[in-house]
């Protein structure tokens, strides 16, 4: 596969919206079910080309057509959801979200038989037979490959304050982890993982990508899976940040942030500013700080001076870029927080049901 090119990035703030799901049954426990969903059954039209499967035979997934505008991008997200969710049903099945599924034994699930990911279990073994992880994925598109990639160094810092808010995993494999997000550390045990390093310019990622590929250490361009890449075959920037949701309003905040972050680097970088260029491990802190306290995280700041808490992000950030949804994620209950009190108090059945996606 080649691995792509700087003419992909030509258009500028187009979106698309990636997500992965968990199939469940009845119970609301994972399943296999993405040979039926998938290979045995016609998809509606909206998921013609857009649904596929990832590592288990219970984990799905969807892409959006590629959205314009960000006011398209609600309409967009939920048609492609409840196309999901009716053709899951017909099959027999219900779809749930979170960045791990509570009742998601790995060793007890079947992997795809794609010659892919058998490939991968293969070469990368235990890390890769337990990765029981979904995610949200959010593009958006630039106009430039250098700007994308100096757009895609500078928005590192503000991950962990999308993996804080997204957090909603803290059971991996039936334990509480005392995590936020589980999902984003059993997911770098991989390789290839994790907050990447500073790229000087798209010349460098380019040549990057390629020594990756020509020397055999990934077998396509998707298994760069960075918490953000320069998408060089779509010519976006793509977020990987985030944990799975069921509830879309709590998604399309995770959208509106992104695209507001690449649109507002994008000017940056056209007026000619510098950067920040943070060291990969300064920036590894403020992840661990996120997947461990989710809502409660403190992150150091931007200039290293001090620390800043994640209220104060989402204040700063709310009045700069003009956005909402992230203030209405910070002031209500997080998605971890949500699923210890549910098991506490209603126990893991009512737990598994709060997950599974409704029509909306």
């Amino acid at each position: 596969m080649d691995s792509g090119s700087a003419e992909s990035f030509a258009e500028m703030g187009t979106l698309g919206i990636e997500e992965e799901f968990f199939v469940v049954d009845s119970r609301g426990v994972p399943t296999a079910g993405t040979d039926e969903l998938v290979y045995d059954t016609e998809p509606p039209e909206i998921l013609d080309g857009r649904l596929d499967h990832e590592l288990f035979k219970c984990v799905i997934e969807t892409q959006t057509p590629k959205i314009e505008r960000l006011a398209d991008a609600r309409e967009n997200l939920l048609a492609v959801r409840n196309a999901l969710v009716e053709h899951a049903e017909a099959g027999g099945f219900r779809i749930a979200a979170a960045g791990l599924h509570p009742a998601a034994l790995w060793r007890e699930l079947e992997h795809a038989e794609k010659p892919r990911y058998r490939n991968q279990l293969n070469r990368i073994q235990y890390p890769q037979h337990r990765n029981t992880t979904t995610g949200l994925h959010v593009h958006v598109g630039v106009d430039d490959a250098d700007k994308a990639v100096w757009v895609a160094n500078e928005i590192r810092w503000y991950l962990p304050v999308m993996l804080a808010l997204s957090a909603n995993s803290p059971y991996w494999n039936g334990f509480d982890t005392g995590l936020h997000s589980a999902r984003a550390k059993i997911f770098e045990a991989l390789p290839n993982t994790g907050m990447p390093t500073c790229f000087d310019s798209y010349d460098d990622f380019a040549a990057f990508e390629e020594t990756m590929l020509r020397s055999d250490s990934i077998a396509d361009r998707g298994e760069l899976w960075y918490d953000v890449r320069p998408h060089t075959g779509l010519g976006t920037v793509e977020v990987r940040t985030p944990d799975g949701q069921a509830d879309p309003e709590r998604v399309m905040a995770f959208v509106e942030y992104t695209h507001a972050l690449v649109e507002d680097l994008a000017a940056r970088y056209e007026d000619g500013e510098s950067g920040y260029r943070h060291r990969r491990e300064l920036l590894d802190e403020n992840k661990w700080r996120a997947m461990r306290y989710g809502h409660d995280a403190a992150f150091v700041r931007r200039d290293r001076e001090g620390e800043i808490g994640l209220g104060d992000v989402v204040d700063r950030e709310c009045d700069r870029l003009g956005v909402s949804g992230i203030r209405d994620i910070y002031d209500g209950e997080s998605g971890a927080t949500r699923q210890r009190r549910i098991r506490d108090e209603e126990g893991v059945e009512a737990l598994y049901e709060s997950l599974v996606l409704r029509e909306q």
